[in-house]
């Protein structure tokens, strides 16, 4: 007997339509973003003096970011996510990044002095977009900083500087580097082993493509070799060491971390209490303890979130104690006619005077090169 029964159609799941910059809706969120975080920046390199507390700099970025995020797209039945991309850090002289205590960490009485270099980093997200951005300042300079201070976040500026120049559609990653490598070597300093700039997606900071720093051969091997391309973002993150560019983690206790896409069943209470909260408050974004509800709980749940990878952990990294790092990082829109400096890493929040230069002839043609959008006349 002849089956009569039909075959089964297969239906196949459209998979969702990932929107760029090419979106003027997505451009404006990403814009919107980065003025606020422009803001908080100027807000937060105000409270950069003498015998202010890191930790409390660190709150107060935050606040201005979740305060000015809820004024902001309120319309309409859609609900938008928006607050922080990146929680406010504060890296003081050798620290590398990442440092933002907790109110019970010893780290929590850390107070800046004068002439002490201070990164900044934070960030902000609209609708899952996120605009982050960095600078370096001196505590208490008065008129132009030299030595090796100079040098460290004059290189690093000058890094940034060609960095936005070179990521076009068509230019490889790897040149980037070899760039940031040369430019780091006239002004007698190190870029930082192994940091990583990331192409940015909605509710992603860890995109494919990469730009890396400083790479050892254990990095270049598995690295890949890619192409930019119209209508991606970067965050570019710019770290320069006035030592030999390695890092290492000390006894800071790590406070920033972001929730992975890995699936585990959590089985201590807390855990899972800490990633039901971060799946709420943070979603896809880095988030710091501090900003969960309890404090001891959070670092209690944490822990085994961490063992099984549902979270990312941004430690505290150093470099050797001698040592000062700058840092710069801009959020690049790469557009078909121009780059766009969503955010302004204020590379004058410090006047320097570095006795280097750079004497590479293409180099400074590169950074004699416009890179922005024409404006319209």
């Amino acid at each position: 007997m002849a089956d009569t029964t039909k075959p089964t159609e297969t239906k196949k799941v459209a998979e969702p339509e990932v929107l760029t910059i090419a979106d003027s809706t997505v451009m404006g969120k990403y814009k919107d973003a980065a003025i606020i975080a422009n803001t908080v920046l100027d807000q937060v390199i105000k409270l950069c003096v003498v015998d202010a507390k890191a930790i409390d700099i660190c709150i107060a970025g935050d606040k201005a970011i979740n305060e000015a995020t809820k004024k902001i797209y309120n319309k309409g039945k859609n609900k938008v996510t928006k607050g922080i991309a990146f929680p406010t850090t504060v890296s003081i002289n050798n620290c590398v990044a990442h440092f933002s205590p907790l109110p019970s960490d010893p780290e929590s009485k850390t107070a800046l002095k004068e002439g002490d270099v201070v990164k900044i980093q934070l960030g902000v997200q609209i609708d899952g977009y996120g605009s982050t951005v960095a600078t370096t300042l001196v505590v208490g300079a008065n008129g132009a900083v030299t030595g090796s201070k100079a040098d460290v976040i004059q290189a690093a500026r000058t890094a940034l500087e060609a960095a936005v120049r070179m990521i076009r559609p068509g230019n490889k990653n790897m040149e980037v580097t070899k760039t940031v490598d040369k430019i780091a070597e006239s002004y007698n300093v190190k870029a930082v082993e192994g940091m990583l700039t990331h192409n940015q997606l909605q509710n992603k900071t860890d995109g494919e493509k990469q730009i890396i720093l400083n790479p050892t051969d254990l990095h270049l091997r598995d690295f890949k070799r890619v192409e930019f391309a119209e209508n991606e973002v970067y965050a570019i993150d710019i770290l320069i060491s006035s030592g030999e560019g390695k890092v290492r983690p000390l006894k800071t206790r790590t406070t920033v971390y972001k929730k992975t896409g890995v699936r585990y069943q959590l089985k201590m209470a807390a855990s899972r209490a800490v990633f039901s909260e971060i799946q709420t408050k943070a979603g896809a974004f880095p988030f710091s303890l501090r900003d969960l509800e309890d404090e001891r709980k959070a670092r209690m749940g944490i822990v085994e979130a961490a063992k099984h990878q549902t979270v990312l952990p941004y430690d505290v990294m150093y470099e050797r104690d001698d040592a000062v790092v700058a840092q710069y990082m801009t959020t690049l829109l790469v557009t078909k006619n121009g780059n766009i400096m969503a955010t302004n890493p204020r590379f004058d929040a410090v006047e320097i005077k570095s006795d280097k230069e750079i004497k590479d002839e293409e180099i400074l043609k590169l950074l004699a090169s416009p890179y922005e959008v024409p404006k319209k006349k």
